[in-house]
């Protein structure tokens, strides 16, 4: 559950953050400029939003009506690109505010909140409303790829808590500072993470296919910078830096940050306005101040400064009707006027109407993603609801009615081809199942635990591409292979016991430079046979294991093998104090010899292996990590290489019959890296990874991943499926 809480703790954090920092600025404006009436239209445009977004989590949730990936990307770059704009727009009136402050704030801040209550209620609505959409969108499809939701949900609440807290604390602080600052760092804050929020919008436009060159990435620092780590999240929530972006995000964003960034500091360096002098301050305003103008007989100077609590001179006559917050010199005072509707009604509207359009399309929808079937899964109902699809990518329901647990397969059953599967669905439960159908026969296959398979009645699609399906693979087919591969080992070790018996002569003989080559020699013959190394138990660990977590490192008496003859052997050590440890390495390997025919060596492991050999050899050969001062790591990984052709060979009829295509890349890819490594020894003597050039290396990196990449598919290919 908790593994699943981080994705979505990152996200409410981020998004709460970038939603929570606009309404918090906003919020202190209104206080600070003692226009706390204008208070609810900030929190109406938050209410709307969150119900906005709650309602369209739900319709996700529970209907068909759900964006496709690529509306979803233009919807929110759309609201992005907006959000942006008026953004700007708040920011250059804040910018105006901390020009025009004096000493009598009310009246000044009073006077440039001259916003309508719309745009207050727009500003804060897409601030929320743009991320609590993005939010939604993101639990969604966490949730489901989870399996459940207890874990996104709450890692999304407290990432949303923990951002609500941050922006409290800013709301806190920005009401202590000198206002004038505020407007001015706030509004520089802001215009940084609106050019983030447009590079972001304009990438969501992109994949969108609303604007063309999502492909174009000016940079690319992905396979350097883990996007999952704690900095990368932090840049990616503040200021919507990512590891790859494209030539328009850089553009937009840089630009966006030159153009108004300049704007905004060249209008703080205008001159303020001349102070007002005394005299001038002390004249009648011109302006009336109320329903009724002032007499001419009234006093100068109770005209304008005196303060709204003051009493009125005698001669003037009460207003008609006073307003009811008290008015602000210099500012009109508008004219009484009944209220046509509660002061509820808009934010009660703006929330009922997500909710209720949202309601109504979770009630008069199927419930169901698009084309999705609810089938049955049982000994005796294996398939039942199952009706001929249309072509093209479809979500099952797939519910276990049965009283045992089930494997559930999406074949061909003239082949047995299997195009999708659920590997233990439980009794009373409910997964969904996606798999792309195309022109052919289709039918389920049901494998209760402990029973016997049920494969249901048969159903014709018709129209769309052929489809491409795994042929399953009986535990019975690993047999040969395996058979095959025990007699390679038991050659290999057979070999390797007279290798270490060399090795123990030369030493017993002094002769430190053939124990140098013959060491080489053995170890690599124990490095080829990579695909057993799971059967070995204890004694991998004894004949090649490292000195890593060893208290004593290389002197510790745990460390023992091929590891810690070579750090002898390249260390100045006498062959007579090595020669102990060649002799215990030789017991070892035989020991080895003998146990392995009756070791149990699982035949799933040997598809697993095809990848997991080469893994390693990238993890510590390439990287030098395994040195312990021969400089042979390429050779080690020369030996893995052959050790995973041969694993290969094996294999090779299996991985035919179900895919030819992906075999012929894996032959090119080890002719590659075969080429590679031949080129950095000439007889015996092999280039030390440290010594590579840096062109050299990242070529050596590159074709072993690219082999990677494409021996990855192999486990699931021979993957032992009940279906068969």
């Amino acid at each position: 559950m908790w593994d699943d809480a981080f994705p979505s703790f990152l996200i409410g954090l981020r998004e709460g953050l970038e939603a929570g920092l606009i309404v918090s600025i906003l919020v202190a404006t209104l206080v600070r400029g003692d226009a706390k009436s204008r208070l609810p239209q900030v929190w109406t445009g938050v209410l709307a939003a969150i119900a906005l977004s709650m309602s369209f989590g739900a319709v996700l949730t529970f209907t068909a009506a759900n964006l496709s990936a690529t509306a979803q990307e233009a919807f929110g770059g759309t609201l992005s690109v907006v959000a942006v704009a008026f953004v700007t727009a708040m920011v250059f009136w804040m910018r105006r505010s901390a020009r025009n402050l004096s000493g009598e704030i009310r009246e000044k801040v009073t006077a440039a909140l001259a916003m309508g209550g719309g745009m207050l209620i727009l500003t804060s609505f897409l601030a929320v409303g743009r991320e609590g959409l993005e939010t939604a969108l993101f639990l969604w499809t966490t949730a489901r790829a989870a399996g459940e939701s207890g874990g996104p949900l709450a890692g999304a609440a407290i990432g949303l808590v923990l951002a609500a807290g941050l922006c409290w604390g800013l709301y806190r602080r920005v009401l202590k500072i000198n206002l004038s600052r505020f407007f001015t760092v706030t509004g520089a804050v802001l215009i940084v993470i609106a050019s983030g929020v447009l590079g972001y919008g304009l990438r969501d436009l992109q994949e969108g296919g609303v604007i063309a060159g999502k492909t174009a990435y000016a940079f690319d620092l992905s396979a350097h910078i883990d996007a999952g780590s704690w900095y990368a999240a932090l840049l990616q929530g503040v200021l919507n830096l990512t590891p790859a972006m494209t030539w328009l995000q850089v553009a937009a964003y840089v630009g966006y940050l030159a153009i108004v960034m300049t704007l905004f500091v060249r209008g703080l360096r205008k001159p303020a306005p001349a102070p007002v002098s005394k005299k001038a301050a002390e004249a009648p305003t011109a302006e009336p101040t109320g329903a009724e103008t002032a007499p001419a007989s009234a006093p100068a100077p109770a005209a304008a400064p005196a303060p709204a609590s003051a009493p009125a001179p005698a001669s003037a006559p009460a207003p008609a009707a006073a307003p009811d917050p008290a008015p602000v010199p210099g500012v009109t005072a508008a004219p009484a006027r009944t209220r046509s509707r509660p002061v509820w009604l808009l934010p009660a509207a703006v929330v009922a109407i997500p909710a209720v359009i949202g309601g109504l399309v979770v009630a008069f929808g199927d419930g169901k993603p698009a084309g999705a079937q609810t089938v049955a899964v049982s000994p005796t109902e294996c398939g039942k609801g199952f009706s001929a699809p249309k072509p093209g990518r479809r979500t099952f329901s797939m519910r276990n009615t049965g009283d045992k647990a089930s494997e559930v397969y999406l074949i061909n059953p003239a082949t047995n081809a299997v195009y999708g599967e659920i590997e233990g669905l439980a009794p009373g439960t409910t997964r969904d199942l996606v798999a792309t159908v195309g022109s052919g026969e289709y039918a389920w296959r049901c494998v209760p635990t402990s029973g016997k398979a049920v494969t249901s009645a048969s159903v014709r699609v018709s129209g769309g591409s052929t489809t491409k399906a795994v042929l399953p693979l009986a535990a019975s087919e690993l047999q040969p292979p395996l058979a095959s591969y025990r007699a390679y080992v038991n050659t290999g070790l057979g070999t390797l016991v007279g290798q270490t018996g060399t090795l123990t002569a030369d030493l017993a003989a002094g002769d430190l430079t053939a124990a140098r080559a013959d060491w080489l020699t053995a170890h690599d013959t124990y490095s080829a046979l990579g695909a057993a190394y799971g059967t070995f138990a204890d004694f991998d660990a004894k004949i090649n294991g490292r000195k890593d977590g060893l208290p004593g490192g290389e002197k510790d008496p745990s460390f023992t093998g091929f590891h810690r003859i070579e750090y002898g052997l390249w260390h100045g050590e006498s062959a007579a104090s090595l020669k102990p440890l060649a002799v215990r390495l030789g017991a070892d390997v035989a020991g080895l010899r003998k146990a392995f025919p009756t070791q149990d060596f699982d035949p799933s492991d040997l598809p697993l292996r095809s990848h997991e050999i080469l893994e390693n050899t990238l993890q510590f050969e390439l990287t030098g990590d395994t040195d312990e001062g021969s400089g042979t790591n390429l050779a080690t990984a020369n030996a893995n290489l052959a050790g995973t052709k041969e694993l290969l060979t094996v294999l090779r009829p299996l991985i035919t019959r179900r895919d030819p295509r992906q075999l012929a890349l894996i032959d090119a890819d080890i002719a590659r890296l075969q080429r590679l490594l031949d080129s950095t020894h000439k007889g015996a003597a092999w280039t030390p990874v440290g010594s590579l050039d840096a062109a050299a290396r990242a070529t050596i990196d590159g074709a072993t991943g690219q082999l990677l990449e494409d021996l990855a598919p192999v486990p699931d290919l021979l993957e032992i499926r009940k279906s068969a």
